[in-house]
């Protein structure tokens, strides 16, 4: 501005000008630029501001002023900058040589990567605040209220936006989840099965909202005395963990030329595996889309709530029988099967584990009576005798009772459905491909070598029976998740039956803090706000407790099976401090949700580099 004061710049009094004429012509102005106005002065000040980037090595936020044609500098500092203005500077810097493309890795954070990757709002948006929550899946969303999975799933058909709000979220919601262009709960913590999941589809979610009073009834949900209906639109800020009313305006995400120039840097100095949590094929599309080097987890509970198969699934749960169980298995394996042809193809020439069935029997099954009569009606079963084993199943504990490895011991023909799914698809793949994709068979929740032992024997006997059958064979390795204190404390005797360990860092950390991660929201702020946890267990791991589980492990295991394949499938493994641990560790991949995937080679590279330093300062010593 000539002939004004910086005051004038601050206050906002005055529009300035551009300091180059191509800003100005680029901004259709008629005042002119500096470059224009004074262009000896403009000369010296392109001439200063030079030296001073390169001095500083970094984007100067600059402060100067022109007195009676003389340039006075005033102040210089890094500048602040955006995740998309960080990217851009970290990469123009490196390729100006002005810093390493080391360096340039090191200058972008890694979650910052998020608002890159999904919708955010527009800063300059009124923004109504109706009630907060946990940041449990960033990006935004705007939506019709719905309060029902199915009613989700027929708006969307319809073309309707609507954000899915819930008590808390169940398997059955699924599809409603993926209909959804976000999810809000009532209930739940950062690794509920909403924040999971939503997570893991590139959802906003905003979970733990506890203000929030759900009528489904009324079709209503009330906070603070307002009343919010069914169809009335609302906008989800995931990364904030904020619901507020109405539409506001949004920013698309946009993946430049400098974020694929960045990653590629990433990748040749990461040791880190990255691997994707992916069940579906969009989600391993899009993992393998970010670069995602495999899947570390495929949840395969997530592929029985589809209408056409949740029916047989409920019929082997209602069975008598062994016999009852394996002739409604049977319907579901054909669905199994096409399920892992289909994510095999994607992930040609990949590792892909395989997680077993994990969840209780109940969570297939309807909660309440009317529920139930109404499935029976449907599908033609006996209501009473849906109801009664309903209640065989009630646990007064389910995440410790009756599930994972302990549904392959008590139903061992479950387990050999899946296992034989697993291998026929590969043979299937192997077939018509060329190439053979790399199967990796994981029991979840194993404490006892003895049950590893019991596992791997199912699993090697149901494999020699297809491949018999079958005429060829294909690789397959036969592991668990390493989600319990003892597990990892007798991790040697778990190493002589496995091949791999994928540490399930969301129940490890549950099991060795004897917190719910589900109910935890309810106390964990006041731990927070009273200083008493630095951060929530379950968004960053303790590496203290269950990072000490970890390391016994990781040592007892190799021990016993040196160079045995060792990851991470929680949550953690898209947390930049957590990768650094998995680094530190000696761990071979990290696997997380698609969507974090970009997060996780980025802090794969810096955690190298840090290593690679530390190493570099031992030689010095």
């Amino acid at each position: 501005l000539i002939n004004a004061q910086g005051e004038d710049v601050v206050a906002g009094i005055r529009t300035p000008q551009s300091l180059t004429k191509a800003g100005r012509e680029e901004m259709g102005e008629t005042a002119l630029s500096m470059e224009e106005a004074m262009p000896v002065v403009f000369g010296q000040f392109v001439d200063v501001v030079g030296r001073l980037e390169s001095h500083y090595r970094d984007m100067q936020d600059i402060e100067f002023t022109v007195e009676q044609g003389r340039l006075w500098m005033l102040q210089t500092r890094n500048g602040k900058r955006t995740a998309k203005s960080a990217l851009k500077i970290a990469v123009d810097l490196a390729a100006e040589g002005v810093i390493s493309k080391e360096e340039g890795i090191s200058r972008v954070e890694p979650a910052a990567l998020d608002q890159l990757l999904h919708p955010t709002l527009d800063p300059k948006a009124e923004r109504k605040i109706i009630t907060t929550g946990l940041p449990a899946s960033p990006g935004a969303a705007t939506g019709k209220i719905v309060f029902d999975a199915d009613e989700a799933e027929r708006a969307a058909q319809n073309g309707d936006a609507v954000i899915l709000v819930r008590e808390e979220t169940s398997p059955e919601d699924i599809h409603g989840m993926h209909a959804a262009r976000g999810i809000v709960t009532a209930r739940g913590g950062m690794t509920s099965h909403a924040a999971v999941v939503a997570r893991g589809m590139g959802r906003p979610c905003v979970s733990g909202a506890g203000d929030i009073r759900i009528d489904d009834k009324a079709g209503t949900f009330t906070v603070r005395g307002r009343v919010f209906k069914a169809g009335e639109v609302i906008t989800i800020d995931g990364a904030k963990g904020e619901v507020l009313e109405g539409a506001v305006a949004m920013i698309e995400p946009e993946l430049t030329g400098d974020f694929q120039t960045l990653m590629a840097w990433a990748d040749d100095v990461r040791r880190l595996k990255v691997r994707a949590n992916a069940e579906t094929p969009l989600d391993a599309k899009t993992a393998r889309g970010f670069g995602a080097e495999g899947i570390g987890l495929c949840r395969t509970e997530h592929m029985f709530f589809d209408d056409t198969r949740i029916a047989a699934v409920r019929e082997m749960i209602l069975a008598d029988n062994e016999a009852g169980r394996r002739a409604a298995l049977a319907k579901i394996a054909p669905f199994q099967k096409s399920d892992f042809v289909e994510l095999f193809t994607i992930m040609t020439g990949l590792p892909v584990t395989v997680r077993l069935l994990d969840p209780p029997l109940h969570e297939f099954i309807p909660h309440t009576e009317a529920e139930m009569d109404a499935l029976a009606a449907s599908q033609g079963l006996d209501a009473e005798k849906l109801k009664h084993r309903a209640k065989d199943l009630q646990e007064t504990n389910p995440m410790l009772g009756h599930r994972g490895c302990r549904l392959g011991v008590a139903y061992p023909e479950i387990y050999e459905m899946q296992v034989r799914a697993v291998l026929e698809a590969a043979l299937e793949v192997k077939k018509t491909l060329g190439v053979a994709p790399i199967p990796e068979i994981m029991h979840p929740l194993v404490a006892l070598g003895l049950e590893m032992k019991y596992l791997r024997e199912l699993t090697d006997n149901t494999a020699k029976a297809v491949f018999e059958e079958a005429g060829d064979s294909v690789d397959y390795l036969v592991g668990t998740m390493v989600e319990l204190p003892r597990a990892a404390l007798r991790a040697g005797d778990l190493a002589e039956h496995a091949e791999f360990f994928s540490f399930g860092t969301n129940d490890l950390t549950q099991t060795t803090f004897g917190i719910s991660r589900d109910d935890s929201g309810r106390f964990l702020q006041a731990y927070l706000d009273k200083g008493i946890f630095e951060n929530d267990p379950f968004v960053r791991l303790d590496q203290n407790g269950v990072g000490d589980l970890i390391r016994i492990a990781e040592e007892r295991g190799h021990a016993t099976k040196p160079g045995m394949k060792m990851g991470i499938c929680g949550e953690h493994g898209g947390d930049p401090s957590s990768i650094a641990f998995c680094e530190e560790v000696g761990l071979d991949y990290v696997s997380c949700s698609p969507y974090r995937v970009p997060i996780a080679r980025l802090a794969a590279a810096q955690a190298a580099l840090v290593a690679k330093s530390g190493i570099a300062r031992e030689k010095d010593r």
